[in-house]
């Protein structure tokens, strides 16, 4: 054992019944890597009663993907069928994980729900990602090898080739989340992204709907669209892009016109609230109660990197709703958001803190 989880061990033997953030409170600590440590701990045969460990109430529940993504720049022409000189770099991703770590540097308590490999690659995500959320409930598999999108970029920057091995996240099934039913009814907001199986988008659903919990769907490609369930009942906020919302409604999108179109068609499904990305044109949203608007795109002098702006958006956007900010708001924190990640050359740009966010919307 490390000095931390003789730490914790020290605060359970003194009072069995503290609950984890009691125990965070103590040892400076967030709650998450508290978690964390107690999780190590029931491992290791440390701890085998859970008499202090309370209902977490009211939490962020993020399911979906956590990857590890690698970047291959070649150097001169991309030549197949041969070795190619390159320099590579990686970090960690996945939807779910990304909009988890946002949601944790906005000070939300958030648990990461996926599958994952007993490897190396999932030691890199869980270091990364641990101080920013729950990572006791996610199942790792001896069978299976954490996600991974490996891109290979030509000198110019451009996508020459890419392998993606998501194969482990059908297997983030039902059953695996029953058995953290009471956590789950117990939850303050659902955010699923549809690496999930379809039959794990239905349960969550009916979840929500149940126990009147929010819900938010992001979906993370168009051939994954068929894993929505028939309705968007209970579906609190759908977000999608462009061409996400043409897989659903059946029709190009081109146009203001087409996109209020889209987005009532989506409303009719049953979802409260919807909006649709589109790039540099802004954003397009409506809601049960609020007419079709279109909101401008923030004005952005240099792209560093494209990568996790579309789930910096959906965090922010979440956050702001979460706290009782209005409609129009929560999508100008969105948008803000997203500017200044595509400005970092980082997933999640580390120095997002709440206070930062507000001012940036300030400016």
């Amino acid at each position: 054992m490390n000095e931390r989880e003789q730490a914790v061990l020290a605060l359970i033997r003194q009072n069995p019944f503290m609950s984890q953030q009691e125990m965070a409170d103590a040892m400076n600590l967030s709650r998450p890597v508290l978690a964390n440590l107690v999780s190590s701990l029931t491992k290791q045969g440390k701890i085998v009663g859970r008499a202090y460990i309370l209902p977490e109430e009211n939490e962020i529940i993020c399911i979906g993907g956590a990857n590890l993504d690698r970047k291959f720049h070649v150097k001169g022409n991309v030549q197949f069928g041969t070795s190619n000189p390159a320099s590579s770099s990686f970090s960690v991703g996945g939807v779910g994980r990304n909009i988890a770590e946002n949601l944790g540097r906005l000070n939300h308590q958030v648990t990461l729900l996926t599958t994952a490999g007993k490897d190396a690659d999932w030691q890199v995500i869980q270091e990364a990602s641990e101080s920013f959320m729950n990572l006791r409930y996610v199942e790792q598999l001896a069978e299976a090898s954490t996600g991974s999108y490996t891109a290979i970029m030509d000198e110019q920057g451009e996508l020459a080739l890419a392998v993606a091995n998501m194969e482990v996240y059908d297997l983030l099934l039902p059953s695996l989340l029953k058995k953290h039913e009471t956590m789950l009814v117990n939850a303050g907001c659902f955010i699923l992204d549809l690496n999930c199986p379809k039959e794990t988008v239905a349960y969550i659903q009916q979840v929500a709907v149940a126990r009147n919990i929010p819900l938010v769907i992001v979906p993370v490609s168009s051939p994954k669209m068929n894993r929505l369930p028939e309705t968007l009942q209970g579906v609190t906020w759908f977000i999608c892009n462009t061409d996400e919302a043409e897989t659903i409604v059946g029709h190009k999108i081109e146009n203001a016109t087409h996109y209020e179109k889209a987005l009532q068609q989506l409303l009719q499904l049953g979802a409260e609230h919807v909006i649709i990305t589109a790039g540099s044109k802004g954003v397009y949203a409506a809601s049960t109660t609020i007419a079709p608007s279109h909101f401008a795109a923030k004005v952005i002098e240099k792209i560093e990197d494209v990568t996790g702006a579309g789930d910096a958006f959906v965090s922010a956007v979440i956050h702001s709703w979460l706290t009782g900010q209005s409609f129009a708001t929560s999508i100008d924190a969105g948008l803000t958001n997203a500017k200044n990640t595509l400005a970092s050359p980082y997933t999640v740009r580390p120095e997002l803190s709440v206070d930062l966010l507000t001012s940036e919307m300030e400016e």
